[in-house]
């Protein structure tokens, strides 16, 4: 396969890319052992100053099957109603005292705060124009 980008033509020969994939057997990440082998591939080509068309074929198919793998099994930065409510005290610098309107009683916020009990539908509203958001944040 060739293909021409400005002035340059860039050939794309499968016998090489069939055979770095034979070399490094990419396949649907399982288990922490195949991503950390398939990593350590990564790192190897990323690590090189000029990839083949091949090399890079071969690096974006790894990184897209990592982050699949990843996106998985590694739930960074999810956030909950209670994460959310919890964030917006902080950077507004209020306690949870201050939600007691809303919820009614102070152990209701507490029950709320700890994960206890979820936000309902009119709390969320509430939620929502007191700390000017969307109250959909507050949904479970």
């Amino acid at each position: 396969m060739t293909k021409t980008t400005g002035k340059m033509t860039v050939t794309f020969d499968s016998e090489v890319y069939s055979k770095l994939l034979s070399q490094s057997q990419p396949r649907v990440i399982k288990t922490e052992e195949e991503n950390d082998r398939l990593l350590a591939v990564v790192e190897e080509l990323i690590s090189r100053s000029d990839l083949t068309p091949e090399e890079d074929a071969l690096l974006e198919l790894l990184v897209r099957l990592i982050e699949d793998f990843e996106n998985q099994h590694y739930q960074l930065n999810v956030s909950t109603p209670r994460s959310r409510i919890l964030h917006l005290l902080e950077a507004r610098d209020l306690a949870t005292d201050d939600l007691v309107p809303i919820f009614g009683a102070s152990e209701l916020v507490s029950q709320v705060i700890n994960g206890e009990v979820g936000v309902k539908r009119e709390q969320a509203e509430m939620l929502g124009k007191f700390f000017h958001v969307d109250a959909s944040l507050f949904f479970d």
